[in-house]
């Protein structure tokens, strides 16, 4: 093994590609600003602005969320063949905190009237609407505890699972593994946490800009998503550091398996993408059609690219052996997954906050997702050069080494 390829050092390319991504993204939103003065009738000026903030600040928050529950699932699983792809998942994770800081700003921005992305933060909007008067009491003070104690969690169990990772480098040996032990702990403890959390934070964050509307799966299904995006997230990079000379250590069977992951993702996203628009569409019940009504009025281009790229696109790919094993075709699929993935939050988002005047995917979208995109890059990059690639004490590290399917 090359000891000088276990620390990383980010290449200037890729650190000017980020900074390039977020200097275009940057000079698109104020443009963004600038035009968006909405129509009058449908939404107000710079709304479409700010959901395309909110867009992006919420996937690559979801994406990093999505990579902590994996860390956690592998401790507490006690898995050991995605050993030497640890600190992948830890960088890939750290973006947490940087996710939720954008999204706390924008709820706040958003309690101060500064954007109208969520209807029931509006000024006396009780008196007017009595269907958000029904439900005003789940929002409010309650909505802001809830939001503090997903934000306060998530961070504590994703630092202490990472943090003890790399406090068991520091010792010169580790003979009953006490770190890996206590994550396992931690893992299982995150795991309770993240099962109720990943859905109400759904609830609170995502599903309530549609504010009369509700489903008992819409939970499952943003977790879904970003469980998938974190895992195409994870692959690339993986794939990109071999490319360049890093991760020699990880096996083929390594990456073979992460695909695995990218592939069965993609049909629970599926299912539960089919099973709650079929579940509304056969009961028929006005205050849960109303959600689709809009998506299939006014942006059924968008739905049905969602799926094709989401579903069909992967099971055509990705369903051979051979293909899990093919980096390259690994890295174009789950590259053209990835954007997706963003355009279905773009479809769950905009229908609740521009509503009918929506006109498509434009350079607003693109620009907004191309600064998110190089913020998450420089990130998680610097997140991955600050320790060795590959962990020093951890009890399955022989066996994924030596892994092989």
């Amino acid at each position: 093994m090359n000891t000088d390829k276990l620390n990383f050092t980010i290449p200037s390319k890729a650190k000017m590609l980020s900074f390039a991504l977020m200097a275009v993204g940057l000079l698109s939103i104020i443009i963004m600003f600038a035009v968006d003065k909405g129509d009058g009738e449908h939404y107000q000026s710079h709304t479409r602005a700010w959901s395309n903030i909110f867009i992006g600040s919420f996937f690559f928050m979801a994406l990093a969320l999505g990579a902590s529950f994996f860390l956690g699932l592998q401790y507490a699983a006690e898995a050991g063949w995605a050993t030497t792809i640890k600190r992948i998942i830890e960088a890939v994770s750290w973006y947490l905190p940087w996710g939720l800081s954008l999204m706390m700003l924008l709820f706040i921005l958003g309690q101060l009237h500064i954007h109208h992305i969520y209807p029931w933060m509006e000024s006396g909007i009780a008196d007017k609407d009595p269907i958000i008067a029904g439900k005003i009491g789940y929002f409010g003070i309650f909505w802001w505890v809830r939001t503090l104690f997903y934000i306060i969690g998530w961070t504590w169990f994703t630092y202490k699972l990472r943090t003890n990772s790399l406090e068991a480098d520091k010792l010169d040996v580790d003979v009953n593994n006490s770190y890996h032990w206590k994550n396992v702990k931690i893992g299982a403890w995150f795991m309770v946490l993240f099962a109720v959390t990943s859905s109400t934070s759904s609830w609170d964050w995502v599903m309530s800009i549609d504010t009369h509307w509700f489903s008992t799966l819409f939970g499952w299904y943003i977790f879904s998503g970003m469980w998938i995006s974190a895992m195409i997230a994870i692959t690339v990079l993986i794939i990109w550091l071999r490319k360049i000379g890093y991760l020699e250590f990880v096996t083929e069977s390594t990456i073979h398996d992460v695909g695995k992951w990218m592939f069965a993702i993609s049909f629970l996203w599926t299912y539960l993408y089919f099973s709650q628009f079929m579940l509304i569409w056969y009961t028929d019940i006005p205050e849960e059609i109303v959600y689709f009504q809009t998506r299939w009025e006014s942006y059924k281009a968008l739905m049905w690219t969602v799926l094709f790229i989401n579903f069909a696109f992967p099971m055509v790919m990705l369903m051979s052996r051979d293909s899990k094993r093919n980096f390259f075709l690994l890295m174009f699929v789950g590259t053209i997954i990835f954007i997706g993935h963003y355009l279905d939050i773009v479809m769950v988002v905009m229908p609740g906050t521009v509503g009918h005047a929506w006109t498509g995917i434009s350079w607003m979208e693109i620009g907004s997702f191309l600064f998110f995109l190089g913020l998450f890059i420089y990130v998680v990059l610097t997140n991955l050069s600050k320790r060795p690639l590959l962990v020093k004490h951890h009890p399955f590290l022989d066996e994924a080494l030596h892994h092989s399917t």
